[in-house]
This record gives structure tokens, C-alpha cells and sequence, in this order.
């Protein structure tokens, strides 16, 4: 799943800001790569105002950093379209100028990944793993989170699953 972490000063952000920040990212991603909006998971992180510093001063200005962590493999073309849209929809939500924002794409290789209990398949073949992931909506998200993914590890679906990652994967 990719990973986006928004990091900036406390109070910077209000609730509806990271919401429409979450948003944007979830929406960029899924448009750009055509990853299911779902896999998109952003966090908030708050730093004081004295622990960000630029060529060894603290920054001084109003600034966001967004780090994305997405998986390895997309042209770049693609990246560029995603760090632009990420750029754009992100400076509009946080009422930002385009000075305070620093977006940052790394992409890790899917073997350098586990995400619930397993190994990713290769980028675009997403679809081979999304079985053993939880629902989506509703209560049954909340179910999952509640009971974990136990419930179905080990099981006649999970084998199956698993089968079908290594048979694309061979």
C-alpha cells in the first residue's frame, strides 16, 4: 500500500484540512497509478517549530513535507504526474504557498514489503493479493479491525490466495 506521511509544526492543519488532505492523496494516487483507492494510507505527524531546520537553521516559514513511500516499478512519467497532482491538491487543501510545500516520492521494491502478514506482488498485479484483505465499508472494517486478520489466516482462502501469489509470481 503506498504511505503517505504529512509532517509539519503542531496546529498547522485543522481537522478538515487533513481530512481534505487524506482525500487528495487517496484520489491522486488511485487516478494516477490506478491502485485501488483502499491500498492509500495517510498519517499526520506534528514536529515543533524548533526541530525542522534547513542548511542548519531552523526553518523559520510556514511549511508542510508530504513523504510518500510507494511501490517500485512506474515510469517516470508517472511519478512526475503524481508528485505534480500531489503538489497542487495538497498546497489547495492546506491553504499553503507553493514556497512551504516539499513532496518527496521513495520507491521501495515490493520484496522490502510485508503488509497484512505478506509479501506484495510486483506493482500492477495488486489483484492477486486483495482477497485476504479486509472490507472496505462499513461494519464489516470494523469487524476486522475489532477481530484482526486471524480469522482468516490459514485458511482455505488464505492457501488459496497465497497459491496465487507465487504462481504469478514464478
Amino acid at each position: 500500500m503506498p504511505s503517505y506521511v504529512c509532517t509539519t509544526v503542531p496546529g498547522r492543519l485543522s481537522g478538515e484540512q487533513r481530512a481534505r488532505i487524506a482525500a487528495v492523496l487517496t484520489d491522486v494516487h488511485h487516478r494516477t497509478t490506478a491502485a485501488p483507492a483502499y491500498f492509500v494510507r495517510v498519517a499526520f505527524e506534528e514536529v515543533a517549530a524548533d526541530a525542522v531546520y534547513i542548511g542548519g537553521a531552523p526553518l523559520q516559514h510556514d511549511h508542510l513535507f508530504v513523504f510518500g513511500h510507494i511501490r517500485a516499478g512506474r515510469d517516470a512519467a508517472t511519478r512526475r504526474r503524481l508528485i505534480d497532482a500531489i503538489s497542487a491538491g495538497v498546497r489547495d487543501a492546506a491553504g499553503l504557498h507553493h514556497l512551504g510545500l516539499w513532496v518527496y516520492l521513495a520507491e521501495l521494491p515490493e520484496d522490502n514489503m510485508v503488509e497484512f502478514g505478506r509479501g506484495l506482488p510486483p506493482s500492477g498485479r495488486e489483484a492477486v493479493c486483495v482477497t485476504p484483505c479486509p472490507p472496505t465499508t462499513g461494519r464489516g472494517w470494523s469487524r476486522w479491525q475489532a477481530e484482526g486478520p486471524a480469522s482468516t489466516a490459514g485458511g482455505p482462502r488464505d492457501r488459496a490466495v497465497v497459491g496465487r501469489v507465487d504462481a504469478v509470481d514464478r
